[in-house]
C-alpha cells in the first residue's frame, strides 16, 4: 500500500489517517488520557522553545547522524514502542523494514501484534520493550525469546499506572477475535473500503493478539487478557529492576522517566539509557510535559547514561529543540502509526523522511554542523518555562537550566 502523494508533515499523515481509519479505530490512536490535558501540552510546550539561527556560515551538509546504546543512528530519532499496531496487516514488520531502510532502530511493545521474530528478522537494531507483566519467572521467559530471536536491546517501561478512561469517551475495542464481535463495526469498516480490502486481500481480520506474551501453557493471548494479567501484577520496584539488569546481558533502557531522582536510581541500577516520556500523555493526565522534565534528567545523569526524549515530537525542528537540551535522540510514536494508518511501510518511510529533512533543515539555519554539534547555546527557554510546568521547581534550577534562558 502506497500514498497517491508522499507524505509532506506528521499533520499530514494523521489527516490522512483519520480519513482512511474507521471512527473507533482512529480514536484509539489519537485519544490521550482523560481530559487530554498532557497529550496538548507535549505538544504545545515545544512551541515555547525558540531556535537561534545564525547566517553566513551554514553547512553544505549537515550531520543527522548519531549513536544509542553503540547502535549507529542515520537519524536522532527512533521508533517508540507502541502496542496493537494491527490497523494495517503487516503492523509492526512494515515499521520495522522502514525504519531498517531509514538507517534507525525500531521498537516492539509486550501488546505488539506481530512476534519479536519477525520483526527482529526485519530490523537488526530492534528494541524489545518490556512491561512487568507476570512472574520473575515469566519476565525470565520474555527476556530468552527476546534474546534468541535477536533484539539489539531491552526497554523497560514505567510510565504506566491504568488511567481510566477518557473524558471524551474512550472507544471500545472488541475484547475476542472473530467475526461475531466485530460484526457491529461493518457499517464503519465499509465506509473505509480501502483500509478494510487492505485485510481482505491477505485473508485478515484486524490482530486482537499479542503473540510475545505467550507460552506454552498459554499459546494464544488476547489483548485483553493480557491487560487483565498486567493489572493483576504488582508495581516494578527498582529491587525488580536491579535484579532484571542482572538478567540482562545487553543494552537496558528505562522508558518514563520525569523525575532526576529516578534518573539517578536508572543509573545506580545500571542502565545504559533512560527516556523521559509521561507515555505520550496515555497515563495520568495533567503531569508535566516530557521536554519541561528534560534538562532536570540530564543534570541528574551527569552524562554517566544517555538521555533520550518522547512526548510530543512532531517535526524535525522539535528533535533539533530536544537534543539541545541534552536528548541523545527522541522517540516517535502517534507519527510513525499515523504514518502507518496513511500509507503502510511506504508511509513509515516517508515520514522518517521527513524528520531527517526537517532535523537538516534546522542544523542548516542554526549554522551547526550536526547534531553532535548542538547545545543549549541554540535554544531560548523563557524563564517562566519551568516554573509554569513544575511549580515544586521553582527556584532550584541548575546552571544548565539557566544557560536556556538566555542568548550565547
Amino acid at each position: 500500500m502506497a500514498t497517491h502523494r508522499p507524505l509532506e508533515t506528521v499533520e499530514d499523515a494523521r489527516r490522512r489517517a483519520e480519513r482512511r481509519l474507521p471512527a473507533q479505530v482512529y480514536r484509539a490512536l489519537w485519544a490521550g488520557s482523560q481530559a487530554g490535558v498532557t497529550l496538548a501540552e507535549n505538544v504545545r510546550a515545544f512551541s515555547r522553545i525558540h531556535v537561534v539561527t545564525r547566517v553566513g556560515d551554514a553547512p553544505a551538509e549537515p550531520r543527522t547522524a548519531t549513536t544509542v546504546m553503540g547502535m549507529d543512528l542515520s537519524l536522532p530519532v527512533l521508533i517508540a514502542p507502541v502496542g496493537a499496531q494491527g490497523i494495517q496487516p503487516e503492523a509492526e514488520v512494515a515499521v520495522a523494514r522502514a525504519a531498517a531502510a531509514a538507517g534507525t532502530a525500531t521498537s516492539l511493545s509486550s501488546f505488539a501484534s506481530q512476534p519479536i521474530e519477525a520483526v527482529a528478522a526485519a530490523n537488526d537494531k530492534t528494541l524489545f520493550q518490556l512491561f512487568w507483566i507476570g512472574s520473575r519467572q515469566d519476565i525470565l521467559g520474555r527476556l530468552d525469546r527476546a534474546r534468541r530471536a535477536g533484539a539489539a536491546g531491552l526497554i523497560v517501561t514505567l510510565d504506566w499506572s491504568f488511567p481510566d478512561g477518557r473524558d471524551w469517551g474512550s472507544p471500545y475495542i472488541p475484547a475476542t477475535p472473530g467475526w461475531k464481535p466485530l460484526a457491529p463495526y461493518v457499517p464503519q469498516a465499509l465506509l473505509h473500503p480501502s483500509w478494510l480490502f487492505g485485510f481482505l486481500r491477505q485473508g485478515k481480520l484486524p490482530n486482537l493478539g499479542v503473540p510475545n506474551l505467550t507460552t506454552e501453557s498459554r499459546p494464544q493471548v488476547l489483548f485483553f487478557e493480557a491487560y487483565g494479567d498486567w493489572m493483576q501484577t504488582p508495581p516494578v520496584t527498582w529491587e525488580d529492576l536491579a535484579w532484571l539488569r542482572g538478567q540482562w546481558d545487553g543494552p537496558l533502557m528505562i522508558k518514563g522517566i520525569l523525575h532526576p531522582e529516578d534518573a539517578r536510581r536508572a543509573v545506580d541500577v545500571g542502565a545504559e539509557a533512560v527516556v523521559v516520556s509521561n507515555h505520550g500523555g496515555n497515563d495520568m493526565d495533567g503531569v508535566i510535559p516530557s521536554i519541561a522534565a528534560l534538562p532536570a534528567v540530564v543534570d541528574a545523569v551527569d552524562a554517566e547514561i544517555e538521555v533520550l526524549l518522547d512526548s510530543g515530537i512532531r517535526r524535525g525542528s522539535d528533535v533539533v529543540k530536544a537534543v539541545a537540551m541534552g536528548a541523545r535522540a527522541v522517540m516517535i510514536g502517534r507519527a510513525h502509526v499515523w504514518a502507518l494508518a496513511a500509507g503502510g511501510e511506504t508511509g513509515v518511510a516517508q515520514i522518517l523522511e521527513v524528520f531527517r529533512r526537517g532535523i537538516a533543515q534546522s542544523l542548516t539555519a542554526i549554522g551547526v554542523s550536526g547534531v553532535d554539534a548542538l547545545g543549549p547555546q541554540h535554544v531560548i527557554v523563557p524563564e517562566h518555562f519551568y516554573d509554569a510546568q513544575d511549580p515544586a521547581a521553582a527556584g532550584t534550577r541548575t546552571p544548565a537550566h539557566r544557560r536556556q534562558l538566555r542568548f550565547g
